[in-house]
């Protein structure tokens, strides 16, 4: 079976969210790197553990070690990269490309953010400072737009052409 609808010649949903998720992973690579290079030295802040957190809520995972800590670490925060991406998908499937994908995209995972942190008791957003917000944001305007421009660069049905 085609990923391709032969009357219009447009990718599936599922192939554009495939896609999305792929580039959302190398999103999150791009992410820690910004993170690890730029952010983290110039704002002098420690590794967070949000997504390992996040794991630890949702499923019968409770690593042993650190280094297991960090391994879920990273594992979660790349299925987050993904799942950010597959958003991504939906917003090309639906037209949404470049700047607007990437505004859409951030809208939609930034406010699922907000409200399912405070919702598994994983923190306060309200209570965070103006240099935690500044880092929150630019982390994930940085892991959105790179997803975009890997989607539709090198991932996207067009990218080819």
């Amino acid at each position: 079976m085609s990923n391709i609808n032969r009357s219009t010649k447009r990718p599936s949903l599922a192939a554009n969210v495939g896609r999305g998720a792929l580039a959302g992973v190398a999103g999150s690579v791009v992410m820690t790197a910004w993170q690890k290079l730029v952010e983290m030295p110039l704002s002098e802040r420690e590794d967070s553990y949000g997504p390992a957190e996040l794991a630890e809520k949702l499923l019968p995972v409770k690593p042993s070690s650190d280094a297991g800590r960090k391994r879920l670490n990273y594992a979660a925060h790349t299925a987050l990269g993904a799942m950010w991406g597959g958003a991504y998908g939906v917003a090309a499937h639906l037209g949404l490309r470049g700047a607007r994908g990437a505004a859409a995209t951030f809208g939609a995972i930034y406010t699922q953010d907000l409200v399912m942190i405070p919702a598994l008791g994983l923190g306060k957003p309200w209570t965070w400072s103006r240099k935690e917000w500044t880092i929150d944001v630019l982390d994930k305007v940085v892991v959105i737009a790179a997803t975009g421009a890997i989607f539709d660069r090198v991932l996207g049905p067009h990218a080819r052409a």
